[in-house]
């Protein structure tokens, strides 16, 4: 089966094109773009199309890679001995799988997520070179050797924090997702709100491309911030001839905290505005 993408995800060709050179090659999909461009979202939307499990691992700065495998839980075992329980004589029963582990273990071809990678230690992906070439890996306590059943479909997801290890890149098939053109956005505003009036979302996109060309903006809007203010813009019965008015002291959209993220960026716009009237 090939993804497609699906009635909720907008997916370009491109983007359809990797992850099936992804599941052929059986290598992982490392997949990089914006925050907010829908590199989470492809995961779900990849095992909701293939009909798979979705098992994800999201990324903490705190996350080391053994925890993916499995840990032993040696106090809990400790505390069990000191009250004489007899599940101590078993060390099986202290193994905390992981989540690879867990896709190794599953019944039917899982899709695996490893999210936001690049929020862990820079050693985190080398750490896992071995298990995710043999799709195996030793647990030391039990020694036994847990191999996948099905080779998972594993993608991982960077907003570039820092840079991967070439060991690491070496073994994935990588595919960046560009920032969606205004034809392309159209079609994602239609399959989150259908049948919403043309001339809203034609203003609402000139407004939100505008917004995205101004030059020094730390934090530019993405897709789902658009989606969000689209919502509220309904929700608040703003219509397209609001958004149109070219009004300098209105020079910051309506609801513009669903679209700036930060006090520069806010600041950035109202010095734009004030400069604005200067020159008339």
């Amino acid at each position: 089966m090939k993804f497609e993408g699906t009635k909720d995800y907008v997916a370009t060709e491109d983007l359809m094109v990797a992850v099936n050179a992804s599941v052929a090659l059986e290598r992982p999909l490392l997949i990089k773009g914006e925050p907010g461009t829908g590199k989470t979202m492809l995961a779900i939307e990849v095992a909701k199309a293939m009909g798979a499990p979705l098992i994800e691992w999201h990324i903490k700065s705190t996350t080391k890679a053994q925890q993916g495998l499995y840990e032993y839980d040696a106090v809990s075992r400790l505390r069990d001995s000191q009250l004489g329980d007899d599940r101590v004589h078993d060390i099986g029963n202290y193994i905390v799988r992981g989540k690879l582990w867990e896709a190794f273990e599953s019944g039917k071809r899982p899709v695996l997520l490893i999210d936001e990678i690049d929020k862990a230690d820079i050693e985190f992906p080398n750490d896992l070179l071995l298990e995710l070439d043999r799709m195996e890996f030793f647990v030391y306590e039990t020694k036994k050797t847990i191999k996948a059943e099905h080779r998972p479909i594993i993608i991982i997801t960077s907003n570039n924090e820092k840079e991967l290890p070439d060991a690491f890149l070496r073994r994935c098939f990588f595919h960046y997702i560009r920032f969606p053109e205004r034809d392309v956005m159209e079609t994602i505003v239609e399959v989150h709100y259908p049948g919403l009036k043309r001339n809203l979302v034609a203003e609402a996109l000139n407004v939100f491309f505008e917004i995205r060309d101004v030059p020094g903006l730390k934090k530019k809007p993405s897709t789902s911030e658009l989606i969000d203010w689209l919502k509220l813009l309904m929700a608040e019965d703003i219509d397209a001839d609001t958004l149109r008015t070219r009004d300098m002291k209105k020079l910051i959209p309506p609801l513009h905290g669903a679209l700036l993220k930060n006090e520069q960026d806010v600041h950035l716009f109202e010095r734009l505005a004030f400069m604005a009237k200067r020159e008339k």
